[in-house]
């Protein structure tokens, strides 16, 4: 018996058995001596599999950049693109080797030391990555930049089974980059991206914590560290109580719906201006269809529609406790065409999207104080030249409607990029990206900046 499968299916027969009353225990026919004699039996044969798999390598099935996309978060998975032959004992080794155990729990510890040397043929904003470029009448000058703060340092965490939830799966994610606050650029701030704990299977996954948003849910493959937030591309990491479902409509169609309710964070940079408490949470939704074996396509295409509503409180600008809503409409698609060549991108339209860094980062009318209608999106292709050699091009806009920005503010930002990586190993990758970015304003010159990029990083 050489399918590994039968292991899985044994072991989801252990753990849900105890939810169910046994069928042979209770029937009159068979003594006691006899059941055992059954169950020793079933035993000898499980055994003798479980040391034909430790004495034989287990081909892996071939894990794809595309196959990740196209996953649920919650069963992702990392490759580099080739297969490998792994023994069951090299397999047990890995993992005794990274993880720490205590009890029931299993920690990883993981990394990227991460570093890249940036020039700007004109300065942008903030400078170490861009999300827009300073007009040319207010900061023409060019700039140069070397950044170590986007290295990070996570820990993953596994634990026992839910047994009440079906024997679901429950875990966990820490993980903090050095992009917070700091007096200068050689003594960073703690930033905190992930912070969640979560309980998943393959139906279902119930999360509460800080992640990702559910609106648009991809990103472009930029080197640049802000993945073209404030030129098309939305959605941040917010604190959030999140519910998912993954239904198969069929063989070849998985649908995926999420909910979550956040945490509403206000930003803007006009002073003066300090956000509130407001009255309920903003709401987050999304319903994907991936469909495993389209016609015409390597691998299974992925079309989300998402969206967002709430509120945001405010005191300033000659307000007090201001109330304003926040929307937005979104789609977003992955085809992956061949095993070497894809596309993928989003679009969005919304009102009041600063905090998910739409607007060219602005929500509100820094004279007026009313709200910022904005429209844009962002699309990419990728070709693999070979498993380690990889390229992508894209182009991103975001389109606030002029009317609605003040005489200070941006009114248009866009831009293009060109990336190739290499993996010189597993664990190490470098990259050089040209982008050319083009950011308007009502009463100011243009800001045009082409950035040259390098960068390298090493996880572990």
């Amino acid at each position: 018996m050489k399918d590994p499968r039968w292991v899985m299916l044994a072991l989801g027969h252990l753990c849900i058995a105890p939810l169910f009353p046994s069928a042979t225990a209770s029937e009159p026919n068979f003594t006691f001596a006899e059941r055992m004699q059954r169950l020793e039996a079933e035993t000898a044969s499980l055994r003798a599999e479980l040391q034909w798999l430790r004495e034989n390598p287990v081909r892996l099935p071939q894990v794809t950049a595309t196959s990740v996309k196209a996953a649920p978060a919650s069963l992702s998975a990392v490759a580099d693109g080739t297969e490998e032959y792994v023994s069951w004992g090299e397999i047990q080794s890995e993992m005794r080797r990274l993880a720490w155990k205590t009890g029931d729990m299993t920690v990883v510890p993981y990394g990227i030391l991460w570093g890249s040397v940036g020039y700007d043929t004109q300065r942008t904003s903030p400078g170490v990555y861009t999300l827009f470029v300073h007009s040319a009448d207010t900061e023409g000058e060019d700039g140069f930049n070397i950044d170590a703060r986007r290295t990070r340092a996570g820990l993953k965490v596994g634990g026992p089974r839910i047994s009440m939830l079906h024997c679901a799966k429950s875990g966990g994610k820490l993980e903090v980059d050095f992009h917070g606050a700091f007096i200068v650029e050689n003594r960073p701030g703690v930033l905190l991206r992930h912070a969640y704990g979560e309980v998943y299977n393959d139906d279902f996954r119930l999360l509460a914590g800080q992640t990702w948003d559910l609106i648009s849910p991809l990103n472009p493959h930029t080197v640049n560290y802000s993945l073209g937030w404030g030129g098309g591309n939305i959605g941040y990491r917010r604190a959030q109580v999140r519910a998912e479902r993954y239904l198969a409509m069929s063989d070849d169609l998985l649908m995926t719906l999420q909910a979550s309710i956040n945490q509403n964070v206000f930003i803007d940079n006009t002073a003066n201006i300090d956000g509130e408490p407001s009255g309920w949470p903003i709401l987050e939704g999304r319903a994907a269809w991936t469909l495993k074996n389209a016609p015409s396509v390597y691998g299974p295409i992925t079309l989300g529609i998402s969206g967002h509503v709430g509120e945001q409180a405010f005191d300033g600008l000659g307000f007090d406790d201001a109330v304003r809503r926040t929307w937005s409409f979104n789609t977003d698609i992955n085809i992956p065409i061949t095993h070497r060549f894809g596309f993928q991108g989003e679009f969005f339209t919304g009102e009041n999207l600063g905090t998910f860094l739409g607007g060219v980062v602005q929500g509100l009318n820094r004279t007026t104080g009313g709200t910022i209608h904005s429209t844009g999106g962002w699309f990419e292709f990728w070709y693999d030249v070979t498993s380690r050699f990889h390229t992508y091009a894209g182009f991103g806009i975001d389109d606030p409607r002029d009317a609605d920005v003040a005489a200070t503010g941006r009114t248009y930002n866009h831009f293009g990029f060109a990336t190739a990586t290499f993996d010189v190993t597993k664990k190490m990758n470098v990259a050089v990206e040209v982008t050319s970015w083009k950011t308007l304003y009502p009463t100011l010159r243009p800001g045009e900046a082409v950035r040259i990029e390098f960068a390298g990083k090493y996880s572990f």
